[in-house]
């Protein structure tokens, strides 16, 4: 039976979260069973971007992972802190504005992927990828472990143990899954990169318009699980989810890389009961302010591209781009006709499943497709834009 641990720590203190760190893997049984002497072992936070503060819970705070980076070392392994944040961010001002630089300087290795060399990594029965683009420190380490942050996320709805290691593939490969599909393409990472163990910064989490932009919770929890897909399981039920409603967490187990249904995991610590907390989702979000619009989900609308809209528009405000959303049609799922006023100039179809209505309006290709592109179908050719963490050409991509 896979076995989560969920501990709350007693402070924000560094020797707080170090002695909770450290329970939670003894709850798991320690990691002489990953972690071998010599080995040399990826520690992977979250970094996706600089955020507004280091404890908004947008990034992986450094005190965690010096935690097990501790006792990484202990087992007589290497630990490597290696991250790439989000396509067009640069990873090296991440690490220095939210504290990992002064981990280099107390003698850790902490990398910016970014700037490794580049290594294929073949993916045996991939659903939309043969190979994934990533580095030889990931493809030459013994052992990967994620440390993501408790969040929610704006495409995939949450954003735990198996997102986080999105960050171990290039820019070039991160913005093409936005075309190929998200979920199959980090299921596609995560069944060749084989992690041994997550360990989910909780200590404050993100609600609403994650991964950067949405609103701190205070949740003082550390999550731990040798099976990544049950520790997102049950991370995913405190916040507040069915288990069947992650897309990726659902994609993994259907996979067979790990368990998902509640009755077969065995949580040791605190029960989801008594640390459940409902966090808000980035479809949730109230966005005022917006010129008039005509929103169009169907009923069988994912949840990815719903949520892809949602951020959209606060991209669209705070972008100073949502006078052009002013009387236009956004149709988001298998929409099979759209109303009297649509034109090709005023309707935008959104994901892969508007394709068959792709001459009616602006097509946006994706599943779900990444936010810059739908802002700029919006925005049509009067300027070009680009996310705060977006490479200005993303809207290149076909």
């Amino acid at each position: 039976m896979s076995v989560v641990s969920m501990r709350k720590i007693k402070d924000h203190s560094y020797e707080s979260i170090r002695e909770t760190v450290r329970t939670v893997v003894a709850d798991l049984g320690g990691l002489s069973d990953i972690i071998k002497p010599g080995y040399k072992v990826i520690l992977n936070p979250n970094l996706v971007a600089v955020p507004a503060d280091r404890l908004s819970g947008g990034i992986t705070r450094w005190e965690v992972v010096k935690a097990l980076a501790e006792m990484v070392q202990e087992e007589g392994a290497e630990p490597i802190i290696a991250e790439s944040s989000a396509a067009g961010v640069d990873t090296e001002e991440v690490i220095q504005k939210t504290g990992y630089g002064k981990l280099r300087e107390e003698g850790y290795t902490v990398i910016d992927l970014k700037k490794e060399k580049i290594k294929k990594m073949k993916v045996e029965n991939g659903k939309i990828v043969d190979e994934i683009t990533t580095w030889e420190v990931i493809a030459d380490a013994d052992a990967i472990i994620s440390i993501p942050v408790m969040k929610t996320h704006d495409q995939t709805e949450v954003t735990l143990g198996l997102k986080n290691l999105k960050g171990l593939i290039a820019d070039g490969q991160k913005k093409l899954f936005h075309t190929l599909g998200v979920v199959p393409g980090v299921i596609d990472i995560i069944q060749t990169v084989k992690p041994v163990l997550s360990i989910i910064d909780g200590t404050y989490g993100q609600q609403g318009l994650g991964p950067i932009f949405g609103e701190t919770v205070e949740m003082k929890l550390i999550v731990g699980s040798k099976d990544i897909v049950a520790g997102d399981a049950v991370t995913s039920a405190v916040m507040g989810y069915e288990v069947d409603a992650p897309m990726l967490t659902v994609e993994a187990y259907s996979r067979g890389l790990g368990e998902m249904n509640l009755d077969k995991i065995e949580v040791v610590g605190e029960t989801i009961e008594s640390v459940y907390h409902r966090f808000k989702r980035a479809s949730e979000v109230e966005i005022p302010g917006l010129p008039p619009y005509t929103l169009i989900f169907d009923e069988n609308a994912c949840t990815g591209c719903h949520n892809t809209v949602i951020s959209s528009l606060m991209d669209l405000k705070n972008g100073g781009y949502a006078k052009y959303l002013e009387d236009k049609i956004i149709a988001v799922g298998p929409v099979k006709e759209l109303p009297p006023e649509s034109t090709p100039d005023n309707t935008i179809l959104i994901g892969k499943c508007t394709r068959h209505l792709k001459d009616k309006g602006r097509w946006v290709p994706g599943c779900p497709p990444g936010n810059v592109f739908v802002v700029q179908a919006i925005v049509g050719d009067a300027e070009e834009v680009h996310r705060a963490y977006s490479d200005k050409d993303e809207d290149s991509i076909q």
